[in-house]
Formats: structure tokens, C-alpha cells, sequence
């Protein structure tokens, strides 16, 4: 066991480790990281498995992290609005007038960050590569018709949320996405965390590896839909992509906000250990304490999303815990996290998130994806043992 896991962790989170171990011998990890540090100590840098058939996961390996960057995007959005440059209140169509049309003329910028702007998908087929051109999906975002009238309810924007913020990001800041959150929050924290990799970055990329689908994981209204109903705003966010895939070189150099984010688990509890430990951390500042402590409130909560069909809460832009076990298949559409948590989930079960009640910034990332479009008992494992040595009952 010794040789499939390396790094550090404290002799209080030793049986972390022993999960993360378990994980490889259990529970079919390939390849992952893990990162947990508690009122702004490193409690545990941990990596192992393979990053590909032959080549090893290293300290420095990073990966795709999916819907993970939304968290990186809304936290640029956020920055933003604390130095009143936009405003959560604000009709999109003070900073971006072409998207005011087709039933979004009414859209505010925080729907935008709930989830409620009415744009989760598109009808019309997404061409091959079009997710890789900036100035592509946001016209397609402007030209959409309204899947429902704004406001009256949220759906989750499964990978329109980085286009629908971070052009608001770019409008604002006169920056793209990706420079913004470079120049502002991943070189002032020295982390390895992209959104879109510049040419001369060279990072050990470890491929993703997507799940196989069982006969178990089609039990889920979301998945009934995906399968049978290709008009539907499930079938529609999950698969007209124009084929975009996370290991094509060329989608690795798209700003693609809404899941195309590359990193590990040390580059997101970097970002989260501010996060957590009100909002300045080893000389960087990225929001004021009073300003996390209302941006981490949920801000639209719902029965039954309109996308993901199970209850959802969101806190502008970052995920709330969501225990959706007594669902059908529930167990694949849920993520359990302090109450006062906030962060993000990634598709096949990748996470970070900051809970500021207890100081915790945690973050697991991995290459083999697991089922489900949120938490998978790899990564519930570690934060429910995380928050077991905290003392925490979740």
C-alpha cells in the first residue's frame, strides 16, 4: 500500500490516508488527489494510483476538475461585485445588451449566479469544436430562446454557467475568464489551476477516464431523460456538445468556465484555505469576511431542478450540501457537506469546497470518473471521515 500512496498528512488525519488508501483497493480508483487543511494548516497532501496505463500519479499531476471551475468562476464574478464594478441587483443588460432578448430581457446578474437565467442548453446542434470558441457560445447564449421565464425557477446550467458568468466577468473587467482568474486568484496564490492552458504551460495532465454506465446508473429521472427524450433539457445539456472532450488538447486551451478547469486538489484547497479563513490568507486577499459570510448563504433553493430533476441549493454560484438519498438513485445526485460549506462538485465525482465554520478548505480530485453528476462514495468517503476527525456529525 505504501507505494500507491505518497504525500504528507498530520498523525491526527492518519485514517484519512487509510480511506484514501481503500479507495484503490475497494473502490476502483485509478488515478487522484487529496488535499485538506484546517484553520490554514496543510493537514493532508495526498496523491497515488496511475495518471494513465503506464505513467504514475505525482505530486504535481493535475486533471480536468469539470463543474468544479464554476466555483473559480463565480469567485472572479464575486470579486467583482465587492469592488462595485457589478451588480448582483443589476439587469444583465447594463453590462451585456445582446443577451437581452429572446425572453432573458429581464435576466439580473445574480440569476445569472443561481442558476435561474434560463439558458441551461441549447436546442439547436452545437457544431464540432464550438465549445472551444469563446465568441461562438456567447452568441448562441444571446440568441437562445429562454428554456423558462427567468426568474420563476432555476435549473442547473450544466456548462453554460461559464459562458453566462464569465462573459460577464469579461465585460466587467475587460479581461477574458481565464486571464482574470489567472492574474487574480491562481498566480497570486502560485497554484496550478487553468481556465484554458496557455501555451507555454506544460502540466502533467493526467487523461480522464469516463464511467461505464450500469443498468444501476439509469434508474435516475435524469437519465431516463438523457436516454429517451432528446428534446429535453437533460438530453440536451449533456449531449450536444459539438463533442467537446476534456482530453483534446484544444479543449484544454478553451476558457471554458463552466467545466473545463484543469487542477488538483493542493490548487483548489489553495483557493478554498482563503475561502475559509476570512478571505485573506499568507499575504493574498480575495473577498472581505463579511463578504463571504453572505455570499455563502443559500440563495435559490428548489424541489425539483430543472435540469437535474432533484432538489438543488445554490449559494450564487457556489453548490450547498444536497442530501437526495430518499430519491431514486439519490445516492448519485447528492453531496453532503457542512451546513455552512460552500464549493463545487465535478462530474464523476470530483470536489472543493471552504467551510468557514470550522476553518476547513478540502478538495479530492481524480481521473476515472465514477457515476452519478454529483458525490460517489469515493469522494463522500473522505469528507465524511474529514469531517468525523473534525468531531463534525454530518
Amino acid at each position: 500500500m505504501s507505494g500507491i500512496i505518497d504525500g504528507i498528512n498530520s498523525e491526527r488525519f492518519a485514517s484519512l490516508r487509510d480511506v484514501f488508501a481503500k479507495n484503490f483497493t475497494d473502490r476502483g480508483e485509478m488515478g487522484a488527489s487529496l488535499c485538506v487543511s484546517v484553520n490554514g494548516e496543510t493537514v493532508a497532501d495526498l496523491w497515488g494510483g496511475m495518471a494513465d496505463t503506464d505513467d504514475p500519479w505525482t505530486r504535481d499531476t493535475v486533471s480536468t476538475i469539470f463543474s468544479c471551475t464554476k466555483a473559480a468562476t463565480a469567485l472572479c464574478a464575486h470579486m467583482l461585485i465587492e469592488r462595485d464594478l457589478l451588480n448582483p441587483a443589476a439587469l444583465v443588460s447594463e453590462y451585456w445588451p445582446e443577451f437581452a432578448q429572446n425572453g432573458k430581457e429581464n435576466t439580473t446578474v445574480q440569476m445569472m449566479l443561481n442558476h435561474e437565467s434560463g439558458v441551461p442548453a441549447f436546442r439547436d446542434p452545437i457544431p464540432a469544436g464550438g465549445f472551444n470558441d469563446w465568441d461562438y457560445m456567447i452568441g448562441r447564449v444571446e440568441q437562445e430562446e429562454a428554456h423558462w421565464p427567468v426568474g420563476t425557477r432555476n435549473g442547473y446550467h450544466m456548462v453554460s454557467f461559464g459562458w453566462t458568468v464569465g462573459e460577464l466577468v469579461r465585460r466587467v473587467s475587460g479581461k477574458s475568464l481565464g486571464e482574470f482568474f489567472r492574474d487574480e486568484i491562481a498566480a497570486p496564490l502560485g497554484i496550478d489551476y487553468w481556465i484554458g492552458l496557455p501555451d507555454d504551460a506544460k502540466p502533467h495532465i493526467a487523461p480522464i477516464i469516463p464511467h461505464m454506465p450500469t443498468p444501476e446508473d439509469m434508474i435516475t429521472e435524469f437519465a431516463q431523460n438523457l436516454m429517451t427524450k432528446p428534446d429535453s433539457i437533460q438530453a440536451l445539456s449533456f449531449m450536444n456538445t459539438g463533442g467537446w472532450s476534456p482530453n483534446d488538447p484544444v479543449a484544454q486551451k478553451a476558457q471554458i468556465g463552466g467545466a473545463g478547469g484543469i487542477s488538483n486538489a493542493r490548487g483548489q484547497v489553495a483557493i478554498y484555505k482563503v475561502l475559509a479563513n476570512g478571505g485573506s490568507h499568507n499575504g493574498v486577499t480575495l473577498l472581505s469576511a463579511d463578504y463571504i459570510d453572505k455570499m455563502r448563504r443559500v440563495s435559490t433553493a428548489t424541489q425539483i431542478d430543472a435540469t437535474l430533476l432533484v432538489p438543488t441549493r445554490f449559494a450564487s454560484g457556489f453548490m450547498k450540501s444536497m442530501d437526495n438519498r430518499a430519491h431514486k438513485g439519490g445516492e448519485h445526485m447528492t453531496c453532503i457537506i457542512g451546513e455552512g460549506a460552500f464549493g463545487h462538485v465535478g462530474a464523476g465525482g470530483s470536489i472543493g469546497f471552504a467551510d468557514p465554520d470550522h476553518g476547513l478548505a478540502f478538495s479530492y480530485t481524480m481521473n476515472k470518473m465514477g457515476p452519478g453528476l454529483l458525490m460517489n462514495d469515493r469522494g463522500q468517503s473522505l469528507i465524511n471521515k474529514t469531517y468525523e476527525i473534525l468531531g463534525v456529525h454530518l
